[in-house]
């Protein structure tokens, strides 16, 4: 290192001081480094970009001159900008998501606003493992991959269905910790596991406590060094269409680190809703989330990373089970001859879309075609935009419920009628999220139902948004928040603190 600075000291030695003087950071104060201090800062910016970002860290050691030039943003943000990463993603993370309640911003802390520490902390990280379960199929992966990388049957559809509850969740992550190769008790977990059980009843109800019981022990005895779970109870509503009640309720574990020797072991328990994490992938902390699952489709109206449990959450009784029936329905009338629903909903994904205007696209050739392997050629023609049309029609498709668009303007209106201290406005974001969600064309055909169904002043800037990594958004929200640089501290509790709340008290907050 000290060769190469001395070449370019050697090269710029006879640079003009005014470029110097007019580029200067700081200036230089009295020094043992020599004739080095006589380098122009942006040259010496330049050197430290090529060193990369260990070297320089090193040389703010030198001397005070150094280390004030080592420590300027612009080259921490350099370097962050050549992550794995993308560099927007890591802003709007560091900038809004630092501290989790309430959610602050670095306009409120200048202070803290220093890219050397945020590189630093994000350095240290070692990546948790992400299983998030959803209500179709489960995607799990390293925090610091760029996707996630494997897929699985969730726990619900996992091993023998008749045997316990706590069987099948150890076989179940056993199985998961086998496929990434990795030992549970040397890596944090964050994890996401839907719960079946949507009924108000005491039945229902001690289902769900038996399963966040089992999720609790189980992980515990696995030694995993991080538990948390997600999806807090979302405010009961009548499921639209249905005439039954239910509680939106997810879990998920969150990621703790090991602090020293004496919190090795130490468990975390934090919690955050999965529409939450939606919405920070598409890197908002207000808006609504609609999340369309596999059995019914959620409108979760959230502030500032909290979901507004006070307006409701709107339930329709329809998700992508119900789509992928109506597709098989008419793949049947027309005697199309396929062995599995697997097929249906690998065509559903490949074929269907979202029609702008339904009874145009009636007049037009939508005929296409798709190769499923081990099944050969499918052909489709309307039942590619049928399908999807029974989001907004949901009587096409047997089901006396409200279209998506009407579900979503209730929760806008509720939204409005709610007071907020913040911008009335910040309602009118809309995320989809879920695998259906992705079908293209339903953003557009669900912005536009929405300015023909509310008046100006609540239709005027609404925007909707499609699911910002598909399927794996959730995915993608628990990766932003466990590669904060400060996610141990402001996401997570030590085991320390998980010890002084009695069990009990844990398992009712949820």
């Amino acid at each position: 290192m000290a060769m190469l600075l001395k070449r370019v000291w050697e090269s710029v030695s006879n640079r003009s001081s005014s470029s110097s003087e007019r580029l200067a950071i700081v200036a230089p104060s009295p020094s043992s480094t020599g004739a080095f201090e006589r380098i122009p800062p942006d040259i010496f910016l330049q050197i430290l970009m090529f060193l990369g970002p260990k070297e320089a860290a090193r040389l703010s050691v030198v001397c005070k001159s150094w280390k004030l030039l080592v420590s300027d943003n612009l080259l921490w943000v350099f370097f962050l900008q050549n992550q794995p990463e993308p560099w927007d993603s890591i802003v709007f993370a560091e900038t809004h998501l630092r501290s989790k309640n309430p959610l602050q911003t670095f306009s409120t802390q200048p202070s803290q606003f220093s890219f050397m520490h945020i590189y630093g902390r994000r350095a240290q990280l070692t990546g948790s493992v992400i299983i998030d379960g959803g209500s179709g199929y489960c995607k799990f992966g390293w925090s610091k991959y760029a996707c996630p990388s494997g897929r699985s049957a969730t726990f619900l559809e996992f091993g023998n269905i008749e045997s316990p509850m706590y069987s099948r969740l150890r076989h179940f992550y056993a199985t998961i910790f086998s496929r990434m190769q990795v030992k549970s008790s040397t890596q944090p977990v964050v994890i996401s596991l839907p719960i079946c059980h949507y009924d108000d009843t005491d039945s229902a109800k001690a289902s769900r406590k038996q399963l966040k019981e089992a999720i609790y022990s189980v992980l515990f005895e696995m030694n995993v060094p991080a538990v948390c779970a997600i999806n807090q109870d979302l405010e009961t509503r009548k499921v639209i269409g249905t005439g039954r009640e239910t509680n939106g309720i997810y879990l998920l574990g969150g990621s703790a680190h090991q602090e020293d020797s004496e919190t090795k072991k130490s468990f975390v328990s934090q919690f955050v809703d999965q529409a939450v994490l939606a919405l920070y992938a598409a890197r908002r902390t207000s808006g609504i989330v609609v999340n369309i699952g596999f059995n019914v489709t959620s409108i979760v109206p959230i502030l500032q990373g909290k979901v507004r449990r006070d307006v409701g959450v709107e339930v329709v009784g329809q998700g992508a089970l119900k789509l992928t029936g109506f597709l098989r329905e008419k793949m049947k009338q027309k005697n199309m001859n396929f062995d599995s629903l697997y097929t249906v909903r690998t065509l559903k994904e490949k074929l269907c879309y979202v029609a702008a205007d339904y009874e145009t696209e009636l007049s037009k050739d939508t005929n296409a075609s798709f190769e499923v392997a081990g099944e050969g050629w499918f052909t489709l023609s309307e039942e590619r935009f049928q399908t999807g049309e029974i989001l907004f029609k949901p009587r096409m498709g047997g089901l006396h419920t409200m279209g998506l668009h009407q579900a979503v303007a209730l929760c806008m209106d509720h939204c409005q009628a709610a007071e907020a201290p913040v911008d009335d406005g910040w309602f009118k974001t809309i995320v989809l999220a879920g695998g259906t969600a992705c079908l293209p064309g339903l953003p557009e055909r669900l912005e536009k139902e929405l300015h023909g169904l509310l008046p100006p002043s609540m239709s005027n800037g609404i925007r909707v948004l499609p699911p910002p990594y598909g399927a794996d958004s959730a995915w993608f929200g628990a990766k932003l928040i466990s590669n904060l640089s400060t996610f141990h501290e402001a996401w997570c509790l030590t085991k320390k603190k998980f010890r002084q709340k009695s069990r009990r008290s844990i398992i009712g907050a949820w």
